[in-house]
């Protein structure tokens, strides 16, 4: 019972720093506010605790325990439908909405991060048990169980990282020209801008960009709509748009340039600093959805 004890309380608090080690305040990541970092905290110490019981149920032959796991996972799924159902009631309190497949990737990640919480608390544990198994020394095996959970934390924390546009594109400044009413940048027109007044505004305080992509396989997920308007939105939230409610001309919208698959962006903020442009839109999360391997032809 004793050695149970410690397998399990060793393997919940590796469960709980594992999901604790998952949030972060991050202009990209949800939750970013102190209501739901206790939602969060309590559904990693629920995975925790019931990653952290697998091993001794196992041992014990008490493998009805081992069935709330079944229930776990549908229980996060419902988790992830809530959270994907709460963004979609605040989206359209967004002047630039995330779009769709932003917050079903938000929804994804905070499904996977329980699971995280999970598979750490029951590695630390296997490994605590077999090393009491072969009656080691109790604080060497309670060491080697924390090194083993935290080389866990460490890899599921690199698989879970986001990769960003950086990665796959270069991000450059843009002229931002008129041909009439109509905007164009870098070749490409975006939209019609009828009021003279918002022309001028775009000639004053808008700056533009051209993400150009490095191959195919970049070119295939900035074609992808869910994908642009995540860089727009992440635009919008972190340099501040000079935009209220009805004002569609300073909408930011990344249009592509269908002759060589560049996209192109323009947005109107306070702040007209171009680095800070660029820096906003590499730094947008590739989403799961916009994902594509080309297959050579």
């Amino acid at each position: 019972m004793e050695k149970d004890f410690l397998i399990i309380l060793v393997s919940f608090i590796m469960g709980i720093i594992a999901r604790t080690f998952m949030i972060k305040v991050d202009y990209r990541q949800y939750p970013t506010y102190p209501q739901s970092y206790l939602s969060h905290i309590t559904l990693g110490i629920i995975a925790a605790g019931l990653g952290a019981v697998v091993i001794p149920a196992i041992a014990n032959k008490e493998f009805v325990a081992v069935t709330f796991l079944a229930i776990a996972a549908q229980h996060f799924r419902d988790v992830r439908s809530l959270e994907r159902e709460s963004l979609d009631n605040i989206e359209p309190t967004e002047l630039v909405p995330r779009g769709t497949a932003y917050i079903e990737d938000i929804a994804k990640i905070f499904e996977a991060r329980n699971y995280m919480a999970i598979l750490t608390a029951t590695g630390t544990g296997a490994t605590l048990y077999l090393a009491l198994y072969f009656e080691l020394n109790r604080y060497f095996s309670i060491a080697l169980g924390i090194i083993i959970g935290s080389i866990i934390i460490t890899a599921l924390n690199r698989l879970l990282k986001m990769s960003t546009i950086e990665e796959i594109a270069d991000v450059q400044s843009a002229e931002i020209e008129f041909d009439g009413p109509l905007l164009k940048i870098a070749g490409t027109f975006v939209m019609n801008i009828g009021l003279k007044d918002s022309r001028e505004i775009f000639k004053k305080q808008g700056v533009a960009v051209e993400i150009i992509p490095k191959d195919k396989y970049a070119t295939a997920i900035l074609s992808n709509i869910g994908q642009r308007q995540a860089i727009q939105h992440n635009a919008a939230i972190q340099l501040g748009i000079r935009k209220d409610v009805d004002e569609p001309d300073f909408t930011p919208i990344a249009r592509i340039n269908t002759a060589n698959g560049n996209v192109v962006m323009a947005i109107v903020v306070r702040d007209a600093d171009i680095n800070k442009y660029i820096e906003a839109v590499k730094g947008t999360p590739i989403l799961e959805s916009a994902k594509r391997k080309p297959i050579d032809i």
